[in-house]
């Protein structure tokens, strides 16, 4: 029975053909109702039955026919048990930039970040306090390494460098921020082969003519008016080894070709991870469930917070002061 959800699902995700979406459903349906079984544990990831029965009040499809996931359109028990019989190595990336971070709030993150049933590897790039990450204790099936990396004029130097240092020990690779605050579960749900998180301040209230896309044509993360699918966060990002290195690696060259014309983008890599993601797809899009601040209360939309930003002074924790 999991193989064939499997199967059913990879056909579903890679779907662009709506009628032809709608009549694998059908043909699966049909024989779903001789297998009951088969349909109760298929329902939480079939996009079209989930939005019918599961979450009305939520779009849970985009445009392009892939998941756009909220809690209430998927069963955790479920969808980790056909994820696990992969054995899916995850690696999460994050980044400990100056005083950015305390070794508590890194002890936080090693424990809490996704499904304590998953192995996942750590890989720190700290500044100064290095020696003391060490001493974190980690669950089982976890393993940390810590890199130093050279001070930078600008904090997203570091971010854009992140591509120097991806290494093929992974199949999943999370980047992440480093000030992320996890309150819930966060399994096998993101994994596919390009997940990114809706931006908390731009998903539902404001039009896509007023997403803060980078506007000055003389970027290379130039999007024009009337152009565009979602505004993303560049803080919480996920997929296949492959895919996020390409991403990153366009999201550097194309911040490096704006600094030689002496350009920055409005809001830096997130400016570029925009325009690469409107014309490369995500394969999932993840809720803002998946990146909430401390900084906002939350609406009623939002079942649960999975993680969150923790407020801070920039001033004092950016080098260059800035946002």
């Amino acid at each position: 029975i999991l193989s064939l959800c499997e199967r059913t699902m990879v056909l579903f995700s890679n779907c662009r053909n709506t009628i032809l979406h709608f009549n694998l459903l059908k043909i699966f349906v049909i024989y779903s109702l001789m297998h009951l079984s088969v349909l109760i544990l298929y329902l939480p990831y079939c996009p079209i039955v989930t939005v019918l029965l599961l979450r009305t009040d939520v779009n849970c499809v985009t445009n392009w026919n892939v998941p756009l996931v909220w809690e209430g359109t998927f069963d955790p028990i479920v969808i980790d048990a056909i994820y696990k019989k992969t054995n899916p190595r995850v690696g999460v990336m994050i980044f400990a930039v100056g005083k950015y971070v305390s070794v508590n709030l890194l002890q936080h993150i090693m424990e809490h970040s996704f499904n304590l049933t998953w192995a996942c590897k750590y890989r720190l790039f700290p500044f100064s306090f290095f020696k003391s990450c060490f001493k974190i204790a980690l669950n089982e099936g976890r393993k940390i390494t810590v890199l130093p990396v050279p001070s930078a004029k600008h904090w997203q130097e570091v971010l854009f460098g992140r591509m120097k240092w991806i290494r093929n020990e992974a199949d999943y690779l999370f980047l992440m921020d480093v000030d992320s605050l996890f309150h819930n579960r966060i399994g096998a749900e993101s994994f596919s082969r390009l997940s990114a998180v809706l931006h908390r301040g731009y998903y539902k209230n404001t039009e896509r003519a007023n997403f803060p896309y980078e506007r000055h044509p003389e970027s290379r993360a130039y999007i024009p008016v009337g152009e565009g699918d979602y505004y993303y966060t560049a803080a919480v990002l996920g997929g296949y080894l492959e895919d996020i290195y390409n991403l990153v690696r366009y999201c550097y060259e194309q911040s490096e070709e704006d600094s030689k014309n002496k350009i920055e983008a409005v809001w830096q890599e997130e400016s570029h991870l925009n325009k690469y993601l409107l014309y490369n797809k995500p394969t999932k899009v993840l809720s803002p469930e998946y990146l909430w601040s401390d900084y906002d209360a939350v609406p009623a939309d939002i079942k649960v917070v999975r993680i969150s930003q923790l407020k801070k002074n920039y001033a004092e924790v950016r080098p260059n002061g800035g946002h």
